[in-house]
């Protein structure tokens, strides 16, 4: 944690920290001589004190209200704040977000969803996620009252949404296989939340979530660096698609060479915006790394997709996670929805890893759910039924956790150069 805080520091140049007080003693790890920081002031401590102090710079505690100061004039193109990815392929970049950027954000959502000033928004995500971070202001533009609360509990879920009277939830696609996870309850009926907002749910897990709760978790794309540009119908039942491109943003599917190819035909999914500044104006202090995102006049998302027929997105796999095996394009993603339907699975990742004879396999890493504890070759067995032989995982490996970004997502970089594991289980060797 240390490291992690004191490369974002360093990187964003930061010179003010405001830190709630049961975080302030995680800085004793960060070397401030390596950061531009001046100052640290500690939110909900004691008048007068403070919980604890970093060993170079002493912790203040919040100033208490003054007299309010004239505000800013702001441009729309101005910087509103640097949001930091998720880091699953390597080391964190700062996003740079303008304020027209963060209202597009909060405008599109808002419609997406359909609030109104009875709605009650309520998130566990952390604010340094845009998807929490821009519920402020859905708030904002309709009128109605929001709720954060500290962090995700499955356990504790229901109740929280219960006590706060949500109408309208937001979760990240892990989250909802963690709360099918638990013992079902008189609770998951017994609330006021009309819909979600759940990009990257598993398709087979937000079925069961609308059978089990009533309640629909709207699928979507939208990246730190893009806004909400593909969203799903609130009138559709979950189909496995992302959804439609909204008006104010355009979408291609293209090839390598940065080219569109046909309907049902895969290829990198690149965004624009029409308005001005609706998009990120790219990475703080990486302007090759802007460049190459931005080539073209497009975003590049890095995610390999495919449009269909009637113009619905689907997404396939990161271009980075694709698996090459015995000539033929494997997505992880698919092996992925698969091994989370057997139902003594809670969570997977897919990944390749080099074999004996230079070229792609496939790996999972699976975490059961509790109170099972699964078989490799039960779950090859399981596989071998609903995919192709060539997507079948070879090496499954059996683990308590894995290893995640602060958001939940899976840091498969992590378990590529983890590589294969002494003792994993091999499919080759299952006689």
């Amino acid at each position: 944690m240390g490291p992690q805080i004191e490369y974002l520091l360093a990187d964003s140049d930061a010179q003010l920290l405001v830190i709630e007080c049961q975080f302030v003693e995680r800085l004793q790890a960060v070397d401030v001589a390596k950061t531009s920081l001046k100052g640290v002031w500690e939110v909900g401590s004691a008048h007068g004190t403070t919980s604890s102090e970093c060993s170079a710079l002493p912790a203040r505690r919040w100033p208490e209200p003054a007299e309010p100061i004239e505000a800013a004039p702001v441009l729309p193109s101005d910087v509103f704040a640097v949001l930091y990815t998720s880091g699953t392929t390597g080391p964190s970049k700062g996003v740079l977000c303008s304020h027209a950027h963060y209202y597009w954000w909060g405008a599109n959502t808002a419609d997406i969803l359909g609030h109104t000033q009875d709605d009650v928004l309520c998130t566990t995500l952390p604010l340094f996620h845009i998807n929490a971070l821009h519920m402020f202001l859905q708030a904002a533009i309709v009128g109605c009252e929001a709720h954060y609360l500290g962090k995700f509990s499955a356990s504790g879920f229901w109740p929280a949404m219960v006590a706060t009277k949500a109408t309208v939830i937001y979760l990240l696609g892990a989250m909802v296989p963690f709360l099918l996870a638990q013992p079902q309850t008189a609770q998951e009926r017994n609330h006021n939340v009309r819909i979600g907002l759940g990009p990257g749910v598993p398709e087979a897990a937000g079925k069961a979530f609308l059978e089990r709760t009533g309640v629909l978790m709207l699928e979507g794309y939208g990246a730190t660096e893009s806004n909400f540009v593909i969203a799903a119908s609130r009138d559709a039942p979950p189909r496995g698609v992302m959804g439609w491109v909204r008006p104010g943003f355009d979408a291609r599917v293209v090839d390598e060479h940065d080219n569109p190819v046909p309907e049902g035909q895969a290829g990198e999914l690149v965004l624009r915006a029409d308005e001005p500044f609706a998009f990120a104006s790219g990475y703080l202090g990486k302007p090759d790394k802007t460049v190459e995102a931005w080539r073209n006049l497009w975003f590049h998302t890095g995610d390999r997709v495919v449009r269909e027929a009637d113009g619905a997105f689907r997404f396939i796999d990161r271009i980075k996670d694709a698996i090459r095996r015995r000539g033929e394009n494997i997505s992880s993603w698919e092996v992925e929805q698969v091994l989370l339907s057997h139902p003594g699975i809670a969570a997977c990742a897919v990944y390749p890893v080099r074999s004996e004879h230079a070229e792609d396999e496939v790996m999972a890493a699976v975490v059961g759910k509790t109170g099972h504890s699964p078989d490799p070759r039960q779950i090859a067995t399981f596989c071998e039924s609903r995919l192709q032989k060539f997507a079948v995982p070879r090496f499954i490996d059996i683990v308590a956790e894995l290893p995640r970004t602060e958001n939940g997502k899976v840091q498969k970089y992590i378990l590529r150069e983890r590589g294969i594991p002494a003792g994993c289980w091999d499919l080759t060797l299952k006689a």
